[in-house]
């Protein structure tokens, strides 16, 4: 029986990742970053967010404080940016540096492997984006058609 180092266990792992299989980290992995959170702090730490007019904020990915943060993502309690930054810090994709100052200071800011799946996320926010008339106008004709079906179905009923 031959022993394997963790690198080559590693390596023939990795060649048996299926996320259709149930138990496969790859699935969880997929879980992860398809959350809208994870999505758009990547969007913001990339830099392609909403930008406050007067601020510069270049055409690359920074850091960003927690506030600031917070700020760019309307909507997101503190507890939910706080769970989702700490699980993208776990997985590699942020890492979180604080600065001793009063108060402290801690910025994001993505890893080499946050950016390389925040290229995939843009492309995929950009297609949201661009599609969405063409999605809310299909939600609105199949709204219709069940209006129209529930209609006949009252009448004859």
């Amino acid at each position: 029986m031959s022993t394997r180092t963790a690198a080559q266990q590693r390596a023939e792992a990795k060649t048996s990742y299926n996320a259709f299989m149930a138990g496969c980290p790859s699935r969880q992995l997929l879980d992860r970053i398809s959350d809208k959170w994870v999505a758009l702090i990547l969007a913001a730490l990339g830099s392609d967010g909403p930008h406050r007019p007067g601020v510069d904020h270049g055409d690359g990915p920074r850091s960003m404080r927690f506030s600031e943060l917070s700020r760019r993502l309307a909507g997101a309690s503190q507890k939910m940016l706080t769970q989702t930054l700490r699980s993208l810090e776990v997985d590699g994709l942020v890492t979180r540096t604080v600065t001793p100052t009063v108060p402290v200071t801690v910025t994001y800011e993505l890893t080499d492997l946050g950016l390389s799946l925040n290229r995939v996320m843009a492309d995929l926010k950009q297609w949201a984006e661009a599609h969405m008339g063409e999605v809310l106008a299909h939600r609105e004709a199949r709204a219709s058609r069940e209006d129209r079906d529930g209609e006949r179905e009252s009448a004859h009923g």
